[in-house]
């Protein structure tokens, strides 16, 4: 099976790339950024299934995921995410996606989950969808725009603005407002006390 894997973070790329070609039968090509994806699908119609992070540049949302349908000549075409929710699950599978994929599941369901989908099969984890229909919302992200929320996650993750812009496709200056709205909203006195108080308040 060839998978395309896409994803700017370069550690959860090396670990998923070489977790599936340890299991044999994968081969694995990788990318950074949906530009260089779209770039890749459209050259070449032979992959089994393609697997696109949410939140790397160039997504803009599942934008990204229209863009990549578009140019992947009806092969699978699935997103993982280690911020987005049921919601983004479920619309990404309803403008076509093949699966959705949280960067939280265990390795060897994350496989079986691979292959599933590259066999054609739609594949979300039961256990995701039914979480988040029975778990309420944080009270603290209801202060917070869905923007906000991934900045948020940013922080709490230790990214810098131009990290973050990256990410995001942002410009710098946008994210700045947007962590300075974040510590007012949140009365944090820096970015590094917003991003405790969303660690204390469950939102990561």
């Amino acid at each position: 099976m060839r998978i395309l894997l896409a994803d700017d973070h370069a550690l959860m790329l090396e670990t998923l790339s070489a977790f599936l070609t340890a299991q044999g039968g994968f081969t694995i090509e990788t990318c950074t950024d949906l530009p260089s994806a779209v770039e890749k699908i459209e050259n070449d119609a032979a992959y089994d299934l393609v697997l696109l992070d949410y939140s790397m540049p160039g997504m803009n949302g599942l934008d990204g995921l229209d863009k990549a349908i578009a140019a992947s000549f009806g092969r699978p075409v699935a997103i993982m995410s280690g911020t987005a929710d049921k919601t983004v699950a479920q619309t990404a599978i309803d403008r076509g996606a093949i699966g959705f994929l949280p960067k939280t599941m265990a390795a060897k369901s994350l496989v079986n989950a691979v292959k599933f989908m590259a066999m054609g099969e739609t594949y979300v984890p039961h256990d995701f969808m039914n979480a988040e229909n029975t778990t309420e919302q944080p009270p603290l992200a209801k202060l917070l725009s869905e923007r906000e929320l991934q900045v948020l996650g940013g922080l709490c993750r230790g990214l810098s603005n131009k990290e973050l812009a990256r990410e995001l496709d942002l410009q710098e200056v946008t994210i700045k407002l947007h962590v300075k709205t974040l510590c007012r909203k949140l009365d944090a006195k820096n970015r590094t006390h917003a991003a405790m108080l969303g660690k204390e308040a469950g939102l990561f």
